[in-house]
């Protein structure tokens, strides 16, 4: 499912080419590209919800302050290992990431159908949120400078 997103961005993020709005000619394209049924429709079904968070905004964020602080809970610990959680509080620190998009960010990483994700998978993610979520268009670029101006590719290693 994560190489079907990882498809999707890298084909279509920086390309003239609108991506496809028919789902069918999507997903007959993802399918002649070589990826299966199923993980088509869990990629599809993931794109739908980052699409309803970005409308709906994130309903489970109450009133903060900031002094807050992030509480994991064991199965986002699980999933997203304590570099991840680390990169996670930089990106929030130097105003990459606000408290709404770092949850759209974790919301979206615990739908992804691996048991962890790397640091390298998690980045890829934070760019697929900046770049859905208007009026963060400055975080995604601060992002991507983040990540492709790192001498060996890599930020925070």
């Amino acid at each position: 499912m994560f190489d079907i997103l990882m498809y999707l961005f890298e084909n279509y993020v920086h390309s003239e080419v609108e991506l496809l709005v028919d789902e069918d000619e999507l997903t007959k394209e993802l399918t002649r590209a070589g990826f299966h049924q199923s993980e088509i429709i869990k990629a599809l079904s993931w794109l739908e919800h980052l699409a309803d968070l970005q409308e709906a905004g994130t309903p489970y964020l109450c009133n903060h302050d900031q002094h807050s602080f992030r509480i994991y809970t064991t199965a986002e610990m699980e999933k997203i290992d304590v570099e991840s959680r680390g990169f996670l509080l930089f990106l929030e620190q130097i105003k990459v990431l606000s408290v709404e998009t770092r949850e759209m960010v974790i919301d979206r990483v615990m739908e992804i159908d691996e048991p962890t994700l790397n640091l390298d998978d998690l980045k890829w993610v934070i760019l697929m949120v900046l770049f859905n979520a208007p009026g963060h268009e400055s975080a995604y670029e601060q992002m991507e400078d983040l990540i492709f101006e790192q001498p060996d590719g890599r930020l925070h290693s």
